[in-house]
């Protein structure tokens, strides 16, 4: 049985910061969700170094959660351990590369792209998920993925030992990776591969997706973005419009008015009203159409 009062004296000990009974509503874009056990927060990558070998000495394996950007997490919240990639957030530009930390978030990482004068990042510009997450799920928008920029990527393994996974070994593919895989595995950095471009072009490009965003998107509204992965030969938002599900809600969670491919959570949704409402929806959408929705968002904690 875990021992969260050693795990917190271990986390003392080594000056790594921690919660307990953290209200995990805060700490994600739904705005759902129990608390958390034990949430841990290491600034650094030798202090997810040093944690992560912890919980793998003591079997416990953890939930490794960046911006909280794509997930949907239960009502009852996550027991046992929470590990916050926040304080891996360091950004470090390397000629025509860019290293950054699993906690720094994309649209930072395009925002030193344009100072710097690289391009190759001005899809995910508005994205709003960590670079962990979104190596997690090979994130993309307007026709790029992360897959096109990303030369490598560190983390560690299941037991605690570096790896340095490039090309093919990343396995990426329409939102996944290798790591949807072994979701154990902590990200640490990854780098981007860009290229020289004028300032102003790539700050123009960078502008005029964050503005197509904000038209056709509800980023004024709680939710974690898409909700569902884009069918073979359709696009889920259009299937859920034809459904006649546009403003359908559950409680709080509703099909947004905006785009039919965003659950949003209008205020005081709870986790079981947007899993209602996304069955509800996969449902009435394969009995009108015959396609499959898949969820996009990942399910987190208790059920």
């Amino acid at each position: 049985m875990l021992d969260l009062d050693a795990l917190a004296r271990f986390c003392r000990e080594n000056q790594i910061s921690y919660r307990r009974d953290l209200p995990m509503a805060e700490y994600t874009t739904f705005h759902v969700g129990g608390k958390a056990d034990f949430a841990a927060l290491p600034s650094s990558s030798e202090e997810m170094t040093l944690l992560m070998r912890e919980l793998r000495r003591i079997g416990e394996t953890p939930c490794l959660i960046g911006k909280g950007s794509n997930l949907l997490i239960s009502d009852k919240g996550i027991r046992g351990v929470t590990v916050f990639t926040w304080g891996l957030s360091d950004i470090r530009v390397n000629g025509s590369t860019i290293v950054a930390g699993a906690g720094a978030s994309l649209s930072a990482v395009c925002r030193t792209a344009e100072a710097e004068s690289l391009s190759g990042m001005e899809f995910a510009y508005g994205i709003p998920g960590s670079v962990g997450g979104g190596v997690f799920m090979n994130a993309g928008a307007y026709g790029g993925e992360l897959r096109d920029a990303v030369l490598w990527v560190e983390c560690l393994d299941s037991d605690g030992e570096l790896r340095r996974l490039a090309g093919t070994a990343l396995q990426f593919g329409y939102r996944r990776s290798v790591f949807t895989g072994h979701p154990d595995w902590c990200i640490l950095r990854a780098a981007f591969g860009l290229h020289w471009e004028r300032r102003e072009l790539i700050g123009e490009k960078m502008r005029e997706l964050l503005g197509r965003r904000r038209e056709k998107q509800p980023v004024d509204q709680y939710s974690a973005g898409s909700t569902f992965k884009r069918p073979e030969g359709a696009y889920a938002g259009t299937l859920i419009e034809q459904c006649g599900l546009r403003g359908f809600r559950i409680g709080d969670a509703c099909v947004s008015e905006k785009h039919c491919g965003f659950i949003v959570n209008l205020g005081n949704a709870s986790c079981k009203d947007i899993e209602t409402l996304i069955a509800k929806v996969q449902q009435t959408v394969f009995e009108k159409t015959g396609y499959k929705l898949e969820p996009e968002v990942r399910k987190v904690g208790e059920r």
